[in-house]
């Protein structure tokens, strides 16, 4: 039996890297004040260590996008599994040409492209979605600020939020 409303504990798990952050920030700034010696100098580190935290928490609380949606995301060793009511399939983040956010569907969906393979569609709301965060961070050049404002304004058409620079091929002579 849980003494804690399901929404509240759903809001509570949401922010637990911040308030993880805070809670570390919180025994540091009191070991700076309060203590002095070694536990003093080691204070200051403590809320360097949770302002790194902090900014890591509120980007990944603003990635969670809600549960409950269709399907079922795994993440296992750079590869993206998606297993959905309808469709589903396994894409290597490594192989990625482009990862799109497209809000025409209900909810909004990731689309993650790769060359000769159909698109594989996942909701934001899928269970387990919350591991792309770290898929996606690997990609080279990805903007994660630009990620995370594009997925709170929901444009009205799919929009690119990015893409593998295409080398020039090795066939093509300049001389």
């Amino acid at each position: 039996m849980s003494f804690v409303r399901p929404e509240a504990r759903a809001a509570l798990w949401r922010w637990r890297e911040v308030l993880s952050g805070l809670g570390l920030a919180a025994v540091g700034l009191w070991w700076v004040l309060t203590t002095g010696g070694l536990l003093h100098w080691l204070g200051y580190a403590a809320i360097a260590l949770a302002g790194a935290i902090l900014v890591m928490g509120l980007q990944r609380a603003r990635f969670r996008a809600g549960s409950g949606g269709p399907g079922i995301v795994s993440v296992d060793e750079g590869q993206v599994t998606y297993f959905g009511p309808l469709t589903g399939g396994i894409v290597a983040v490594r192989d990625l040409s482009a990862l799109t956010l497209d809000p025409s569907g209900t909810p909004a969906h990731w689309v993650l492209s790769q060359p000769d393979q159909p698109d594989l569609h996942i909701p934001l709301t899928a269970e387990g979605a919350e591991a792309l965060f770290d898929a996606f961070a690997t990609l080279p050049g990805l903007r994660t600020e630009h990620m995370l404002a594009q997925m709170r304004r929901l444009p009205d058409h799919p929009t690119v939020i990015w893409q593998r620079r295409q080398s020039a091929p090795s066939h093509l002579w300049l001389h």
